[in-house]
């Protein structure tokens, strides 16, 4: 099991971003998807037909959002953390996502990068 971490810069405010993260209708726009969200903690997710699920822990209003994601046959929960932070091109995003199995680390690292994050910052760019 592995743990990322990294800072991305969206060009739009915090939120935005936390609407972006926590709105179904949001986030089906910029992911181009179906998706299932609610900021009840507890209630489960699920974004890009269904290929990344999980669990709601903890939701701060335009600065945190904490979710389960779920990997088949893991003894260990994976924790994403995200938390918003004001930045003057918009929404410093810092991400922790821990628990990542090896065999799929550097997929969802280069995925946290060109997908998730990639789309949103596509999304909100000029």
């Amino acid at each position: 099991m592995k743990d990322f971490k990294k800072y991305y810069i969206i060009p739009a405010t915090p939120e935005q971003i936390y609407l972006a993260l926590t709105n179904t209708l949001t986030i089906q726009l910029w992911t181009g998807d179906p998706a299932e969200m609610s900021t009840v903690p507890g209630s489960e997710f699920s974004m890009w037909n269904g290929n990344i699920s999980g669990k709601n822990l903890e939701f701060e209003e335009n600065r945190k959002v904490v979710q389960q994601w779920y990997f088949d046959g893991e003894d260990e929960a994976s924790i994403v953390t995200i938390i918003l932070h004001p930045h003057k091109k918009g929404t410093s995003v810092e991400l922790r996502h821990t628990n990542i199995p090896d065999e799929v680390y550097e997929e969802f690292a280069e995925g946290w990068s060109t997908m998730y994050f990639g789309q949103l910052k596509e999304f909100y760019k000029d």
